[in-house]
């Protein structure tokens, strides 16, 4: 067996997906995508594709990803890493197919039937913040997501800071001592500021303070983990186990690979391992589509240390399209009680809806990310 093409298709809202076709008629699909980045991403893959992948053994998992990370001069980052993630989920997706089982059979084999999720809720206001809670808990969610603030100053304020406790407040509120929600500071604060924020919000008891520092700072994110006792989780932005060594050094107890840019499932597999060796729980980010989820969720079922799963369905990000319009058969994503059941059919477990993909392709390239200014135009994130 033998690929013959690879191609790329770039969707609303964000996403690019990646097919990769075989001599023997298989199809692998995969997510290789930086938010905001899709058309940089795509000449990535496809660079690689015609470098390594046409005409190569598909069965070839490892090979080809050691040759498409280590076979060049410069190494790493999200581009790559994400080049690289989408076609080894896709790789996976066509070995799968092959021996007809899911990418976790081939793993180990699963180690439960559901796993935990979490959907994600908007709202600067707490009564907003209370709507969307008790939406989400009457959608049958154990667990949710909210963003800690909007655009912070370096150091918040006190007015600021009572914001963010508010919001928990009402989170809390609704969903009672027996429901979870964790709270994202996007790396949004100064670590002396993230360490604020942790305070405030320790009264009440999110799951996790997901990343309170800038990837760049993890030098520094030790100095959060000590100083709270609510569990911190970092891992989005970071592609690789050289890259999250140090988070779990520092001391997160939540780390959170992404599938489309930590390298795909071989190295997200080992990330995961790695973490285990440091009594960290795994909580794969997914604000993505049904590939990355379903490349996320073959991880989860084989993962011991799995906590809970990030998915975008509903997600504030998503205009103009959402993940189930891809997938021509939507029970694969049903939910049970707040959980996703295990799937089971072959490779990632998903059939993708190829007329839809290619319809909709070139229609998300105007998609970027939100550029904030503060004042004084010294610090600028999203």
């Amino acid at each position: 067996m033998k690929i013959t093409r690879v191609e790329t298709f770039a969707v609303p809202p964000r996403w690019l997906f990646c097919r990769i076709e075989t001599d023997d008629g298989l199809v692998g699909w995969g997510e290789p995508v930086v938010e905001g980045r899709a058309e940089t991403v795509r000449t990535a893959v496809h660079e690689l594709a015609e470098q390594f992948l046409v005409g190569a053994d598909p069965s070839r998992i490892e090979d080809l990803w050691q040759v498409m990370t280590k076979g060049s001069f410069y190494r790493g980052g999200p581009v790559l890493s994400s080049a690289v993630a989408g076609i080894d989920q896709a790789l996976w997706d066509i070995a799968g197919k092959a021996l007809g089982a899911p990418v976790h059979r081939l793993l180990g084999g699963p180690v439960r039937e559901r796993a935990r999720a979490y959907s994600w809720v908007g709202g600067d206001e707490p009564a907003a913040v209370r709507d969307q809670v008790a939406a989400q808990v009457e959608a049958g969610f154990t667990a949710v997501k909210m963003n800690a603030s909007g655009r912070m100053g370096r150091l918040p304020t006190v007015a600021e800071l009572n914001a963010v406790a508010a919001r928990a407040e009402a989170a809390r509120e609704v969903l009672g001592p027996e429901r979870d929600f964790a709270v994202d500071l996007h790396g949004r604060f100064s670590t002396a500021g993230a360490i604020r924020a942790a305070g405030v919000l320790e009264p009440y008891a999110p799951m996790f303070v997901e990343e309170p520092v800038l990837p760049e700072y993890t030098h520094l994110l030790g100095r959060v983990t000590e100083s709270t006792a609510l569990p911190v989780a970092t891992g989005e932005r970071l592609y690789s186990r050289t890259d999250v060594l140090p988070a779990l050094r520092a001391g997160i107890a939540v780390l959170q690979p992404d599938l489309s840019h930590a390298g795909g499932i071989s190295e997200s597999r080992r990330i995961a391992t790695l973490a285990e060796t440091f009594d960290v729980a795994i909580a794969p980010h997914c604000p993505l589509g049904p590939l990355a989820l379903a490349a996320s969720l073959q991880l989860a079922f084989v993962t011991p240390n799995f906590l809970i799963q990030e998915q975008s369905i509903g997600i504030h990000y998503n205009k103009d399209a959402e993940l189930l319009d891809y997938v021509a058969d939507r029970s694969v994503f049903r939910f049970e009680e707040g959980h996703l059941l295990r799937p089971t059919g072959p490779g990632l477990g998903v059939e993708i809806d190829e007329k839809a993909v290619r319809a909709a392709d070139g229609a998300s390239e105007s998609w970027h990310n939100p550029l904030w200014r503060y004042g004084d135009g010294a610090f600028a994130e999203w």
